[in-house]
């Protein structure tokens, strides 16, 4: 394993964030804290409770996992998309550098950023709302790992995208209208019957589910089935990645 590599590919995409600190991560705590305002401080006290818990602290879950992956997604797919359009992934691809090391080092650093992000925002919530977390660890556990899956999503999206928009269809198109379709701010439960069977049909509904799992002890599906979801998506991803490598699709254009 060429650490050096991995640890050069990490350490750039690291310092481009630092050099970005306005657009990376300043302007998504500060979205999300208007969220915060308006439907935490302002909305969510006119509310009832949903399942036993404020309005305000039920949807920080939620709006951690909708900043959470539309960021792991862009973070990684203009990662590698950049060195594509500016023509310095030959100088990647010739360097005994294994493609292995190359999503490491890619998505290791997308999914670093991420996670900084939501623990972030998790810290900012904290001026908002009060909450608690049942499950630190997991937690923990689900952040890194829905950091993790959707930037090999994202890295897959950079790989396919011929040009700048392409970059931002995904997420604004799909991920985006899942997230807020997904339980974001309210529970399915309070659905009609077919509507709740038709949103199980949304993948990100067992995210932010297990999410807010770990942090109130509740959730609109099984635990365990939104852990399998979680993995089934995350062994999609590598199997992406795996072919993209193996076939040298879009690699050098």
């Amino acid at each position: 394993m060429n650490w050096y590599a991995i640890r050069a590919i990490y350490g750039f995409e690291m310092a481009r964030t630092r050099r970005t600190l306005m657009q990376s991560i300043a302007s998504p705590v500060i979205s999300t804290s208007l969220y915060f305002v308006v439907f935490g401080s302002a909305i969510g006290s006119r509310m009832v409770e949903i399942d036993g818990i404020s309005y305000g602290a039920f949807i920080i879950p939620g709006l951690i996992m909708l900043s959470l992956l539309n960021e792991s997604i862009s973070n990684a797919s203009f990662g590698i998309y950049f060195p594509r359009f500016s023509g310095t992934i030959y100088e990647v691809l010739s360097a005994p550098v294994s493609p292995l090391e190359i999503v490491m080092g890619y998505v290791g650093a997308a999914a670093s950023k991420s996670v900084i992000l939501g623990l972030l925002i998790l810290a900012t919530a904290r001026l908002f709302v009060d909450y608690h977390i049942a499950h630190p660890v997991w937690m923990l556990a689900f952040l890194v790992t829905t950091a993790v899956t959707f930037s090999l999503f994202g890295f897959i999206i950079g790989i396919w995208a011929d040009g700048f928009e392409k970059l931002q269809i995904v997420p604004m198109m799909l991920v985006t209208p899942l997230t807020f379709l997904g339980g974001s701010f309210y529970s399915i439960n309070m659905l009609p019957p077919l509507w709740q069977t038709i949103t199980l049909f949304n993948p990100v509904v067992y995210l932010i589910s297990a999410f807010r799992w770990s942090f109130y002890g509740v959730a609109d599906v099984a635990v365990g089935v939104s852990i399998a979801a979680i993995l089934g998506f995350l062994l999609l991803c590598l199997g992406g990645i795996f072919w993209i490598f193996r076939t040298g699709y879009r690699l050098k254009q």
